[in-house]
């Protein structure tokens, strides 16, 4: 009964030297944005699908993947931290052909519990229930088609405003440095209640409240101006439309907070959807 405390310890130091064997120091990684829109870009061919695969060609292959998606919000901050979380079909009316779709890539406890270990400003809790939402499986398969590379999700506490998330991910850098590509999954214009269903197959079509909304989204960035898009509730009407809800916006804010001055910026997908929905997409470093 003695040595069972030092078994325990053993095993714990274990699993440290393990955590940091699987996240040793490289190059610093990218960060991403990822304008997914809808599902169907999983199985379809189109300009965004290039964009993906196009972006994806000049992106290392790295130790892991960690995204915020749109579609995981909760109250606290969840991470993934399943061995093979299983493909989220969250969505319905959409063909058959999209149900099928697997992503089995595996999941990372290491990452899962190194995220958990760097967060201080809350209490990061461990998931073994959710896996992969169409935030990230749609747009991860065109960057790894193979499903190799093993991918943590972590969750958006809707509880909280832009600017505790901002300093939330700020608190994330350092997984740049230890091989781990994030991902920020949603779209800078997303208002599905006023989608031009007819107009869906005009490419560029955009609102002219969505066009200014994107626009100067897209001058905020390239100035480095995050305060104004952290407080994108008083930016005007154009803001107001164009992110009637804020779960698809924030995972701008997570990319952003993790800029260094040195990245360079690189938009790419810069289109319109259905007239209120932005395909801006955004490569950090």
């Amino acid at each position: 009964m003695a040595a069972l405390p030092v078994t325990g310890a053993a095993l714990k130091v274990s699993s440290l030297r393990e955590l940091s064997l699987n996240f040793e120091a490289t190059e610093k990684f990218p960060v991403l944005f990822l304008g997914h829109g809808s599902p169907m870009n999983a199985i379809e061919e189109n300009e965004f699908v290039d964009g993906f695969r196009n972006i994806g060609k000049t992106l290392e292959k790295p130790t892991a993947i960690l995204v915020i998606s749109a579609h995981w919000e909760t109250r606290g901050t969840f991470v993934t931290a399943m061995e093979n979380p299983p493909t989220i079909h969250d969505f319905g009316g959409f063909p058959q052909a999209l149900f099928d779709v697997q992503y089995p890539a595996p999941g990372s406890p290491a990452l899962a519990q190194e995220t958990k270990r760097i967060i201080t400003k809350t209490d990061v809790l461990l998931d073994n229930k959710w896996g992969l939402d169409h935030g990230a499986w749609s747009v991860v398969k065109h960057l790894y088609p193979d499903a190799a590379v093993p991918v943590v999700q972590m969750s958006i506490d809707y509880t909280q405003p832009a600017s505790y998330h901002y300093e939330l991910a700020k608190e994330l850098a350092s997984l740049r440095h230890k091989g781990v590509l994030i991902i920020g999954s949603g779209n800078m214009v997303h208002n599905l209640r006023m989608v031009a269903w007819d107009k869906l197959n005009e490419s560029g079509f955009a609102w002219e409240w969505a066009l200014e909304a994107k626009e100067k989204m897209k001058q905020y960035i390239m100035e480095g101006n995050h305060h104004a898009l952290i407080d994108f509730k008083n930016q005007g009407k154009a803001f107001d439309l164009a992110i009637p809800t804020p779960e698809h916006y924030l995972p701008l804010i997570y990319s952003l907070a993790l800029k260094d001055k040195q990245d360079d910026l690189f938009l790419f997908n810069d289109n319109s959807v259905g007239g209120s929905l932005a395909m801006t997409s955004l490569k950090i470093g």
